[in-house]
């Protein structure tokens, strides 16, 4: 009798072991989803008690976003190579030391590097991507993978939301004591319970490649990060944007000649992989625009003419149905891309997407931005989602790391463009008082519906793949999936 229960009681001990991984994944990734965000608002408080300027306090995040975009394909590739949990533990101790050494000083520079350390963290999404692949069933991986993308975006949201009561109620030094110990907690449980896959991707370490990657990403975000404050057009800026062009190509060269490239050309080249990166770039750029303009726009005084005169904790809640719609529409995309394929999901979320900056573009009044921030919730859960789900289906199983922290890299390229484009506008239209006026909103609301549009586009030329389970087999044969 007891043998007969065992195919029962071993179905439920793996049932309960993948559970659990993905609990420690998800919470690993939404600590780095909070920490990319709840330091924006407060970025006015720490210029205050740090008694430092706006142009030197914008590093603390800026130096978040470098260090972040260089690590995660990086660490992804050495993850593919080396071992997929070794990788993730570096990445989460060093969130949870970047996040302890931010939650003790109280000088500039040393809450700079604290960020910097912080940001060696990025690959925590690509390296559980790769994890989900290759441990669960691939009927489960869209929906789990799903779970996980949706986090960048409702982690993001979130951070923005709980960062006002934070700053309200404790000191700043609050928003890392709290993501300490989520880090740390899910630094441990990594450890304990997240198993080292066995499948590797045995090559030497591409030093070359990792070097010139790093530099052009660096020269690219610097100029753009920079750009509004330095002007556009000014030495610093536009030398910078040559450079990294001009590395770029060395880069592109070199890793097509290596044995062991960093980054496989061939595989960027892929129709799945090149179109849906495209795709992922455009969206980056509306999906991160609405997290920073919404904020901005409901806390403009009443006296302008538009504003709310919103308090951080009251913005916060502006943005909160974002967070709301998009845990309820991950699960959805994860069901979908099973069903459909994930091409579907990531052009209805490109939609919703559009729509959200045409009613911003448009807005008059409280429960319009609500519906905005409603139908970005609605984008953000279908489409982050399903462009990583399209990218692990293009590549092979040893390219997974690599594959997808490229595609969190051209988003978080967009995002950083979206940032810093919208600040120029806002800065070009200024009333007398100082204060944006509503017509740079309205610009910056209608490029950012114009970017998403070009993003369905993008969308749209994603080839289309069978459902995934159909197609297990597939999996290991990128070409097969394309039709």
């Amino acid at each position: 009798m007891q043998a007969g229960h065992h195919p029962a009681s071993a179905h439920s001990a793996e049932t309960s072991r993948l559970g659990l991984t993905l609990g420690v994944l998800a919470l690993g990734c939404g600590a780095f989803a909070l920490l990319s965000t709840i330091v924006a608002p407060a970025l006015p408080v720490l210029q205050r008690d740090l008694h430092a300027s706006t142009s030197a306090t914008a590093w603390i995040f800026t130096s978040f976003l470098v260090a972040s975009s260089v690590a995660t394909p990086i660490a992804g590739r050495l993850g593919d190579m080396f071992g997929k949990k070794r990788m993730l533990v570096i990445s989460l101790s060093a969130l949870a030391a970047g996040s302890l050494l931010a939650a003790v000083v109280t000088s500039l520079p040393l809450l700079i590097a604290a960020r910097t350390i912080q940001g060696l963290g990025g690959a925590i999404y690509p390296l559980s991507f790769a994890i989900l692949r290759d441990e669960f069933p691939p009927e489960r991986v869209a929906g789990a993978i799903a779970l996980l993308s949706s986090l960048l975006g409702i982690g993001g949201g979130l951070g923005i939301v709980l960062a006002g009561p934070i700053l309200q109620h404790l000191s700043y030094h609050w928003l890392f004591w709290i993501l300490l110990v989520l880090t740390s907690i899910a630094t441990a449980a990594a450890i304990l319970f997240i198993p080292e896959s066995p499948i590797r991707a045995p090559a030497r370490v591409d030093w070359l490649g990792g070097v010139l990657l790093s530099g052009w990403l660096v020269a690219l975000l610097v100029a753009v990060s920079e750009g509004a404050t330095w002007h556009w057009g000014s030495t610093k800026t536009v030398g910078l944007f040559v450079l990294s062009g001009l590395i770029v190509a060395v880069w592109f060269r070199a890793e097509s000649r290596s044995p062991d490239p960093l980054v496989d050309m061939r595989m960027l080249r892929l129709g799945g992989v090149w179109t849906t990166n495209a795709a992922t770039l455009l969206l980056g750029f509306g999906q991160y625009g609405a997290l920073i303009l919404i904020p901005e726009f409901v806390q403009a005084p009443a006296s302008t003419g538009y504003g709310y005169g919103a308090s951080v904790t009251q913005a916060g809640l502006f943005v909160l149905p974002t967070t709301i719609a998009s845990m309820i529409m991950s699960p959805l995309s994860g069901r979908l891309s099973n069903r459909v394929g994930s091409k579907v999901p990531l052009v209805l979320g490109s939609l919703a997407s559009t729509a959200a900056f045409v009613v911003l573009a448009l807005a008059g009044s409280r429960w319009e931005i609500y519906l905005a921030s409603t139908l970005m919730g609605i984008g953000v859960g279908l489409a982050f989602a399903s462009t990583a789900n399209l990218i692990v289906e293009a590549v092979p199983p040893n390219q997974t790391g690599v594959a997808t922290g490229m595609n969190i890299l051209v988003r978080t390229i967009g995002g950083a463009f979206a940032a810093d484009i919208a600040a120029t506008i806002l800065a070009a239209h200024l009333l007398p008082s100082g204060e944006p006026m509503k017509q740079g909103y309205t610009i910056a609301f209608s490029i950012c519906a114009a970017v998403l549009v070009a993003g369905v586009l993008a969308s749209l030329a994603v080839p289309r793949r069978r459902p995934r389970q159909s197609r297990s087999a597939g999996l290991r044969d990128p070409a097969s999936a394309n039709t």
